[in-house]
């Protein structure tokens, strides 16, 4: 259905693409935050409160928008050498919170309220801001190959 008709993929794929900037969006504030660069008078929870609804609102929308978009063009998303880096950097960034949360999140009540984040909160932010950039580059090159 999707693939045959005229407008349908382009609605699913602009929302995609509306998604995306709200989970990028909303995680690049706190790696800001994080990293020192803004809304730095506010305590890192506070903020992570904040946004996690939107990002997992957008998450939910990009997954499942992802999906349809990958359905409906299966074999030629699967040889395309950018939708495999996606992917791949999609895995990284997931690895990414995973390991923060584990780790150094765990003792945010003892930095939340610095300006500036331990660098292992930083290096994270830095890695999370990187991944993202290259989710969204890698998603875009998908056109071209």
């Amino acid at each position: 259905m999707l693939r045959e008709s005229n407008n349908a993929f382009s609605i699913v794929e602009s929302i995609h693409v509306l998604s995306i900037t709200l989970v990028v969006g909303s995680i690049a504030v706190l790696d800001l935050r994080m990293l020192g660069i803004i809304l730095r008078p506010i305590p890192v929870t506070r903020i992570a409160r904040s946004v996690f609804p939107i990002t997992w609102t957008g998450f939910a929308v990009s997954f499942s928008s992802g999906f349809m978009l990958f359905w409906a063009e299966a074999a030629k998303a699967y040889s395309n050498p950018a939708f495999r880096a996606k992917l791949i950097f999609l895995a990284l960034v997931g690895l990414n919170p995973l390991i923060f949360h584990t780790t150094v999140y765990r003792r945010v009540h003892e930095w939340e309220v610095l300006h500036l984040a331990p660098w292992r909160a930083r290096a994270a932010a830095i890695a999370s801001l990187t991944l993202w950039s290259a989710v969204i580059i890698a998603g875009r090159a998908i056109a071209y190959f």
